[in-house]
């Protein structure tokens, strides 16, 4: 059973739907019980980063977050999910992220104003994913498949390594990420149909 947690912000629901529509059964819960006996965990995510780590803290989720990652158990992270999992972010000031990867959160560039720059900020529509490393849920995703995103931050990681795909908007960023146990995207797999389905079934069968 798959575990998506519940911190009252995001796409919960269109997650829930994404798994069970390729077969895998999921919860959106904030029960702790029910996230540590899950045996898949997911951390979603829209909002404002510092908003969100206040509701994890205010429903005391932080310390299942650890836990489940610590376990071994697949993990996760989308979208601003996979920006929590850094050190910290520069998102309307200075806020702590949960730290399980060393990086920071950053501001997307803005086009300058020569007239020669076309691209928006926020980053919001399909865009190509560039495989670095094939992690487990990117099983049979190949370079150039268009994923959906919407975002104005990305993350700039410590370690390079830890990069699965990047994606180029202005500058190169990492779409995903990939650290033992642990894969996050920036994009969102449940609104990026059939590629996003194929991860998704491709995490919940991950073991």
């Amino acid at each position: 059973m798959i575990a998506i947690i519940d911190y009252g912000m995001g796409n919960l629901r269109s997650v829930q739907k994404g798994f069970e529509c390729v077969g895998h059964e999921a919860v959106v819960t904030r029960d702790l019980p029910v996230i540590d006996r899950a045996s898949h965990v997911v951390l979603p995510g829209v909002g404002a980063f510092g908003d969100c780590m206040d509701n994890l803290a205010r429903f005391e989720l932080m310390d299942v977050i650890y836990r489940s990652i610590a376990s071994g158990k697949p993990f996760l992270g989308i979208c601003l999910g996979f920006q929590l999992l850094f050190s910290e972010s520069e998102e309307f000031g200075y806020h702590q992220g949960l730290g399980i990867l060393a990086g920071k959160v950053k501001a997307i560039p803005r086009p300058s104003d020569d007239g020669e720059t076309s691209f928006k900020i926020p980053h919001m529509g399909w865009n190509t994913i560039q495989v670095n490393t094939v992690a487990p849920p990117l099983r049979g995703i190949v370079t150039d498949s268009y994923v959906y995103f919407v975002h104005s931050y990305y993350v700039e990681p410590t370690d390079c390594a830890l990069v699965s795909t990047h994606t180029d908007y202005g500058i190169s960023f990492a779409s995903s990420v990939w650290k033992d146990n642990v894969f996050a995207t920036q994009w969102h797999p449940e609104k990026s149909q059939a590629v996003g389905l194929q991860v998704l079934k491709n995490f919940g069968d991950w073991q």
